[in-house]
Formats: C-alpha cells, structure tokens, sequence
C-alpha cells in the first residue's frame, strides 16, 4: 500500500468516503430528537464521531466476523493490543495509572483507538503525549439537500403498564435519499507521539468498508460505502494539496434532494483525474504525487 521505502512507517493520506442513503438515518442529532442532522442550508451532515464509533465498534466485537477476518487478513496476533478506549464501563483509574506509567507505554500497546485518535482523559490531569491522534475525520455532508420522512411506528405490545399496545409518533426519522462525501486524513507527523504503527492504519482502512454494512441499525438499515477513495502521498511530508485531492473526486453537487445514486451521472474516479495536473498552472499529476487505492472494493 504505502510508497515509503520502510514499510513500517505511518504514511500520509487523504481520503474520501462516499455515502450512499436509502431511506435511512446516518447520523441522528440528539438536539432534534434523533432527526437525521441537517445544516441550515438543507444539506444533511454526518459527524466524525459518529463515523470513528462504528470503526471501534467493529475492532471491539472481537468474536465479530469482520474482526476475525481483518485480522487473518492483516496477520494480527494479539488480541490484547486492539482494546477499545472509548467503552462503557471502562475503568479509569486503571487507564489514568497507565497514562503515568512509562511515558504512557502500557496505554499505547493496549489501545488501539488511542494510538490511532488520540485519547480523552487529559481532563483528569493525564498524560498529554497523545492529545492529538493520527487519523481524523472531517465533517460528513450531503451533496445535495436532503428530504427527511417521518413515519409513526405501532407497537402490538404496549410498552406501559395500562396499555395493550403501543403507538410511537414520528419515531422513524429517515433521509429518503442522499449521496455524501466524508473527508479523513492520516498525519504521521504525531504518529511517534502516539506511538500509532502501520499496521493500526492498515487495519483501519481495510475496515471502511465494513463500517456502515457491518453496524446496520433498525433507522439505518441501508447506507453503503460507494468509495473509500485514498491516496498515500510520497513523501510522509505530503506530495499534493489535500483538498485538490478531495476535490476531483467529490461528485458534483445538486440544487434539489436526490431520488437515486443515478441522479449524480457518473461518480468521478480515479481513472478519470489520475493524469490531471493537481493545478490547473501545475505540470505534475495526482498520479504522480502518491498511490491510490480504493478501499470499498
């Protein structure tokens, strides 16, 4: 995957997610009872929290099919050095003891989202040799403005004492259409901070795909990773601008809510922009800046 002449080095990436919605709900906001979130301008919107919870979700279910086959694929071994920070119930004062011990070494070779995200408990006056992690996720958000369909849910079993069945008011809250594009960059520049590796990127890229058809809920039933478009540039310094990047392959936008994929064309891929100058004034081309993999495929 990497261009870099050691393999074990964490490399730098820009990336892209394409999104496609049906009749779903990516990403509820709690300030609008779980509504699918939407920007003032009607696009809808995706946070990356929301986006890195579906990717711990899938290291944490380690009796998981996509756990057990990721790591076959990436010939991983230990268990033990895939724990998941970011739990219910974990115990702090154990995680804050580990954070002191060893200029935090027993928390690095435990926690895979800390290595990788960066970790959350300096507000309790921890370490703060990894405050900043080595992939983030920027804002998801829709091409096109969304159309949001609330539907009543009735229940044959009442849920109160009193009641013999049950009625749920505008409960199913659900995009009917959306295409949407999540930026995600990989910076080793704090890799040695965090003590990240390859092989945590590695594992984190080969499970993109996964992440929306392996975490299916009952409001989000059906939403697919059309592209997971990466390009590992040359130099671990960077070879191109990260939003020329972004930008060739970001579908074109639309005025009015999509009703199917079909209403964008023909997405952009990297057949089509690797022989572009990344500038218009420029003569070198993407495909001459790093490599590129589409990890959805």
């Amino acid at each position: 995957m990497s261009t870099n002449k050691d393999n074990n080095l964490v490399p730098r990436i820009t990336g892209l997610l394409i999104l496609e919605v049906r009749k779903s709900n990516p990403n509820g906001d709690p300030e609008r009872e779980s509504s699918p979130r939407q920007r003032p301008d009607g696009k809808g919107e995706i946070s990356p929290v929301s986006v890195k919870r579906k990717l711990r979700d899938l290291v944490s279910e380690k009796e998981g099919v996509v756990w057990t086959t990721v790591k076959g694929d990436l010939k991983i071994e230990n268990d033990n050095q895939f724990q998941i920070l970011e739990t219910r119930h974990r115990d702090r004062p154990s995680i804050q003891a580990m954070l002191k011990e060893n200029n935090s070494q027993p928390f690095k070779d435990a926690f895979w989202d800390g290595r990788l995200f960066g970790n959350t408990f300096l507000e309790e006056g921890g370490s703060d040799t990894i405050r900043a992690g080595v992939a983030h996720f920027g804002v998801g958000v829709s091409l096109a403005p969304i159309d949001i369909e609330f539907s009543t849910w009735t229940n044959k079993s009442g849920v109160e004492a009193d009641k013999d069945r049950g009625m749920a008011p505008m409960a199913f809250r659900v995009v009917k259409h959306g295409l949407y594009a999540v930026p995600f960059f990989v910076n080793p520049n704090q890799a040695h901070k965090t003590g990240c590796a390859k092989l945590d990127v590695d594992l984190m890229l080969h499970l993109l795909k996964h992440t929306y058809a392996s975490t299916r809920s009952v409001v989000r039933s059906m939403v697919e990773v059309v592209h997971a478009h990466t390009l590992t540039h040359k130099s671990r310094a960077g070879s191109v601008s990260d939003f020329a990047f972004l930008d060739a392959l970001t579908p074109k936008k639309l005025e009015k809510p999509s009703e199917s994929l079909a209403d964008y064309g023909a997405l952009p891929t990297w057949e089509n922009i690797k022989d572009q100058p990344i500038r218009p004034d420029s003569k070198v081309t993407f495909a001459q800046c790093g490599e590129y993999h589409d990890y959805a495929l």
